[in-house]
């Protein structure tokens, strides 16, 4: 497949089989993260995988209609971007994380994992910061799930790239 192809296959997932993504290939998933562009080699991004006493900690300060979508994918991960205080440093490194986040979600469509990119409200709070150990100085990007795919979304349609696309004299 190539990278176009790989680009246009990834969905996302919002129905997940109930089994986890092994650890082996999980870590083999977030391992791709290290290639991302990043400014200074500063390798910003944090992953945290959530085992069932920190997504119940988590579960338990997020209410019951949010607590619900916790339970959509068997493997779940905060993923955060370590920040130095610097504006233009920061802004960087939340943009690499960012684009770490995109090679892990390509690197689990290649494997037929199905993936969902979300940030749910309580990883916006401290309570729920605090309940899965993101310090001060960490900017959470989202939660992203992981699984075997329920069912294949259908493709979406996008917009045509003269749309966002501007060549400059």
């Amino acid at each position: 497949m190539s990278f176009r192809e790989l680009a246009a296959a990834r969905r996302t997932h919002k129905e997940f089989e109930a089994e986890p993504v092994d650890r082996d290939t999980l870590l083999d998933l977030l391992e791709v993260a290290r290639y991302a562009p990043n400014h200074h080699l500063t390798q910003p991004w944090r992953f945290r995988v959530l085992g069932p006493e920190a997504l119940a900690r988590l579960k338990a300060c997020a209410g019951e209609s949010e607590s619900k979508k916790l339970d959509r994918a068997p493997t779940l991960v905060v993923a955060s971007a370590a920040l130095t205080g610097e504006l233009v440093t920061d802004e960087e490194d939340v943009c690499a994380t960012a684009a770490a986040i995109v090679l892990v979600l390509l690197a689990a469509t290649e494997r037929g994992i199905a993936s969902y990119w979300r940030t749910p409200s309580v990883l916006r709070t401290a309570r729920g910061r605090d309940a899965i150990g993101i310090p001060e100085g960490e900017r959470v990007l989202g939660l992203l799930h992981f699984g075997a795919p329920a069912r294949e979304p259908a493709a979406r349609e996008r917009a045509d790239v003269s749309q966002y696309v501007a060549v400059l004299p």
